[in-house]
């Protein structure tokens, strides 16, 4: 059997649907609030991010099961998750942010890739939650890290061909998609960040009650003053390792997904009697 016809992504059902697209608008809520804040609103997401954090991990839950009451997953996809997840999160301490160098990117493009959204989304946040655990990198911030990357990786479990497409045309996409997620990832990011600079006088400072056109213009100028230099970077790495590895990691992705069948169903014969 080729592995083309062997390999399927793991299944996202309905209820997956609904607590992926749940967990997804609170996460846009979370991270567009500053857009459409008005003046009396608070500057920042320090008071909000732990509530924000307590309801984000029972919506993680929540898809993780769902997945599991959809397609009847046991412990080979857990066993999957969590080798994925610990790979991720120790390539997170290998560049640790500097210049924007952050090698596990092009692991959870390609593991979302072969593996589907909701597998991708959870794995993605959870690879993240460890690496801020291994670089000591937890606070208000992890939460919308841990989104921003769920997105990355469920992107990628998005993309059209992924029965059809391989070889170097495959690789051109998901480094291209790589490429624009590492850039993506650092815009939706500052707005994490961007209120604490509210009311600085300057010309990138976050101003609450502000017309939305007028705080956008900001925030870009914001964005293209303090982070472009990490997250070109970030994108450009990401391109050269998909394309140097990705062949590599995906044949072993496709291959250990064939082998736990995921998506097989035991079937149970009688035994032949004696002549």
């Amino acid at each position: 059997m080729s592995e083309r016809g062997a390999v399927r992504a793991v299944r996202l059902g309905p209820r997956s649907v609904v607590a992926l697209a749940l967990t997804s608008a609170a996460g846009v809520a979370a991270f567009g609030w500053p857009l459409l804040a008005d003046e009396t609103s608070g500057l920042a997401h320090s008071a909000d991010a732990p509530w924000l954090f307590a309801a984000l991990l029972p919506l993680l839950l929540a898809v993780a099961v769902a997945t599991v009451a959809d397609t009847g997953l046991g412990a080979k996809s857990v066993a999957m998750l969590g080798v994925l997840a610990a790979a991720g999160a120790a390539l997170r301490p290998l560049g640790a942010g500097t210049a924007g160098l952050e090698p596990m990117f092009f692991l959870m493009v390609l593991s979302g890739r072969v593996l589907g959204p909701g597998f991708g989304f959870v794995l993605g946040a959870l690879s993240m939650f460890a690496g801020a655990l291994l670089t000591g990198g937890v606070g208000p911030w992890m939460p919308f890290q841990m989104l921003s990357m769920g997105w990355v990786s469920m992107g990628a479990g998005l993309l059209p061909g992924a029965e059809r497409i391989r070889g170097r045309r495959e690789l051109l996409l998901l480094a291209g998609y790589g490429a624009l997620a590492a850039l993506l990832y650092g815009l939706v990011m500052n707005l994490q960040g961007w209120p604490y600079i509210a009311g600085l006088g300057s010309g990138v400072s976050f101003v609450p009650g502000d017309p939305l056109q007028e705080n956008l213009a900001r925030y870009v100028a914001y964005v293209l003053a303090t982070s472009l230099g990490w997250d070109v970077p970030r994108a450009l790495l990401t391109v050269v390792l998909t394309l140097t590895l990705g062949s590599a990691v995906l044949r072993a992705l496709r291959r250990a997904t064939r082998r736990a069948a995921f998506d097989a169903s035991p079937v149970f014969r009688d035994a032949e009697r004696p002549s």
